[in-house]
């Protein structure tokens, strides 16, 4: 689809909200059952990999359930959504779907029961390619059935009215997003399809417009959808936190960098996709992100604080942190990531550094023998002004940031 002019896109959103105040969902006539698969053992292995590498388990696997029979929440501005079940179970998975069926869902967010919200991320699977959506369709309809029903999205008028979700498509359904780095090697296009179309990276990384609608004037700069914000991954956001391309390679294969380890939403990116992606994707997938001539990594120098707010930062992290992340800041493997050039104290939106001291992170086992113990939350134990004063002497002292976090700031995340 061409793009609209911002104002033709306010005009028609207007347009959008009135009619989905007075239209309601409309089913669709039932497709017919799909045919038996006859899939060899090369596509079946082929679809596995493709599954993983689109971390579809993340979002229709819940924890202790069956695999892929759906049930994962999803938090949203809008509401909450829930992964679906995706097993060959006839009535409430896609046992009755065929190839063009599941095509369809992927390419277009259309199933044969209707739209499918854009919380599944089919506005990067459109840009799979048939063959791949085919190999990925063999693999899910050769798993185990698990017969558990689909739960409804839980969202506020007019979000809960289906039925405009054609409308929201007709409005910002695009084939693909502008590149956020640069580059025409192999390695480069390959990483593009793995980090565009695959990873559907920019679902999280990339800001959204007041509908949902993705940014595609600031591909991968920031997302917004949860407690910890998804930072900035374009080769300019990346460089200025320190990331090389060894360094990404690092992270996708085994959750620690020297940069810190994978928590929140990307530690079951890694845990369940990345990690299984073979060496060549791998270093694709890092390729792509900096781009064929990476940004040169930025250095991080201590700055300037009052000596109040340095002294009282200082003595919290000797008394709280040191214990663990060490006196000088230089980590414990199996315990703690350093702090030395960590990417949370480098970034310089402090949203995610005070979300974790206040709520802490659980303990996390990486691939291999890896692991990060657990990291208490503050927020019961320390007050604002302090939990300011912690965060500022952090930044400054490893990460190389002004002291922009006020008592004010940790008051509203504490909320």
């Amino acid at each position: 689809m061409a793009a609209l002019c911002p104002s033709l896109r306010s005009v028609l959103a207007a347009a959008c909200l009135a009619m989905l105040a007075a239209c309601g969902k409309q089913d669709d006539a039932p497709a017919p059952p799909a045919p038996p698969i006859a899939a060899g053992q090369d596509q079946l292995l082929r679809g596995r990999y493709l599954v993983q590498a689109a971390d579809c388990a993340a979002c229709h696997t819940a924890e202790g359930g069956a695999p892929f029979a759906g049930g994962v929440p999803l938090e949203s501005p809008f509401g909450k959504f829930y992964g679906t079940n995706i097993t060959p179970d006839a009535e409430h998975g896609i046992g009755d779907w065929s190839a063009d069926d599941f095509y369809a869902a992927l390419h277009d967010g259309m199933t044969p029961d209707g739209p499918l919200y854009p919380a599944m991320p089919y506005t990067s699977y459109r840009q799979l390619s048939r063959a791949d959506s085919d190999a990925m369709y063999a693999y899910l309809r050769s798993i185990e059935p698990a017969a558990v029903p689909n739960r409804e999205p839980e969202l506020d008028f007019p979000y809960n009215m289906r039925f405009g979700v054609r409308f929201w498509n007709w409005l910002f359904l695009e084939d693909s997003l502008p590149d956020a780095s640069q580059g025409s090697s192999q390695a480069w296009l390959r990483g593009r399809y793995l980090a565009g179309a695959l990873g559907h990276c920019a679902e999280c990384h990339t800001p959204r417009g007041k509908l949902g609608q993705l940014d595609a004037d600031r591909p991968l700069q920031g997302g917004a959808l949860g407690r910890i914000l998804a930072p900035d991954i374009s080769p300019a956001g990346l460089a200025a936190r320190g990331w090389t391309i060894d360094d990404l390679h690092a992270l996708f294969a085994t959750g620690i960098a020297p940069q810190g380890a994978a928590f929140d939403e990307m530690f079951p990116v890694v845990h369940l996709s990345t990690q299984y992606l073979s060496r060549e994707d791998v270093a694709a997938l890092s390729t792509y992100l900096l781009g064929d001539h990476p940004p040169a990594p930025a250095r991080a120098a201590p700055a300037t604080l009052e000596p109040r707010v340095r002294d009282s930062g200082k003595g919290l992290y000797v008394a709280l942190c040191a214990g663990c992340h060490g006196f000088d800041g230089q980590g414990k493997p199996g315990v703690a990531v350093a702090m030395q050039g960590n990417t949370a104290l480098r970034d310089s939106n402090p949203h995610n550094l005070v979300a974790v001291m206040l709520d802490g992170i659980e303990a996390q086992d990486f691939p291999g023998t890896a692991a990060m113990q657990a990291m208490p939350g503050f927020a019961g134990t320390l007050t604002d002004a302090q939990l300011a004063d912690l965060a500022n002497y952090l930044r400054a002292e490893w990460g190389g940031q002004a002291p922009t976090v006020t008592a004010e700031s940790v008051q509203t995340l504490r909320r």
